[in-house]
């Protein structure tokens, strides 16, 4: 009686240890068919996106701005409003027209522009980071626009900083958008590059206004740099994706993803008549 009482628990045993190996693998294929969907999604809409008039963003770039946008959006943070996405590709010169409006609803750049960073964070290229007070330096991270109010550089849009050690004291610090003057043509035709701010993403005057109208309520603006601390260890960048925020966006966008074979009709022939018809992929 004690061989089949061992026996019975050593066969339930391994069943229970079959069935949870098979459910780890089964999570793990799971999380990998997510990934490569996510990554499809994101690869689909950069190709979608009319860079036609402007600067075409580094795919990378893109890619890390929309997976802490869909991480917010998913979360709640974001306006439910507006799809924009605002980012500064600080890992270009500053003569560079380094900052990105994007709709992503419609698929279009509607501003690309001239970005300043920090007055300690570089000369013409962006080097030091810092959440500090004080620092002159600019904060790598995901932001959330919010309210616009008239400062000492005019029409100006607060940010919350969202990425905790990063850039979570950027209102105490008040890291805005504003216009400046030493953001233009005409400054880095004197310098050799734009001025800089006290780590505000700063963008030319005339833009100033337009920019703000356009991404203020809650919409998530990006501040990228290959920082390998960062990259490693921002929260919106490495959190487990939640499903596609717009299943039907997701939906129309497979075509793309998944290109049709060209069919070719081959016709069998007996006694002079067809007797049927195949199509095949060429």
């Amino acid at each position: 009686m004690k061989q089949v009482t061992k026996l019975l628990v050593c066969v339930c045993g391994y069943f229970i240890l079959a069935l949870s190996f098979n459910i780890v693998i089964a999570n793990e294929a799971n999380a990998v068919s997510e990934s490569a969907k996510m990554e499809s999604y994101i690869a689909s809409l950069y190709r979608r996106i009319d860079f036609s008039n402007s600067e075409r963003i580094s795919y990378t770039v893109f890619n890390n701005a929309m997976r802490g946008y869909l991480n917010l959006r998913n979360a709640g943070k974001l306006t439910g409003e507006k799809e924009i996405i605002t980012i500064c590709d600080l890992n270009q010169p500053s003569t560079f027209n380094r900052l990105w409006v994007i709709d992503l609803a419609t698929k279009k750049v509607l501003f690309n522009s001239y970005v300043a960073h920090g007055q300690n964070t570089g000369e013409d290229c962006a080097m030091t980071f810092s959440n500090k007070m004080n620092s002159h330096q600019s904060s790598l991270g995901f932001y959330i626009t919010t309210d616009v109010y008239k400062g000492e550089h005019g029409t100006s849009l607060h940010l919350q900083g969202m990425d905790q050690g990063f850039n979570d004291a950027a209102f105490e610090r008040d890291i805005v958008v504003h216009g400046a003057e030493y953001v233009s043509d005409k400054y880095i035709n004197d310098n050799q590059r734009l001025g800089r701010s006290w780590g505000c993403p700063a963008v030319p005057v005339k833009l100033a206004e337009p920019i703000i109208n356009t991404i203020k309520d809650g919409t998530c603006l990006f501040i990228y740099y290959p920082d390998t601390r960062y990259l490693a260890n921002s929260y919106w960048l490495n959190r487990k994706m939640a499903p596609l925020p717009d299943q039907q966006l997701h939906d129309d966008m497979m075509p793309l993803e998944l290109e049709q074979p060209r069919m070719r009709t081959i016709q069998y022939i007996h006694n002079g008549k067809i007797d049927s018809v195949k199509k095949i992929a060429r």
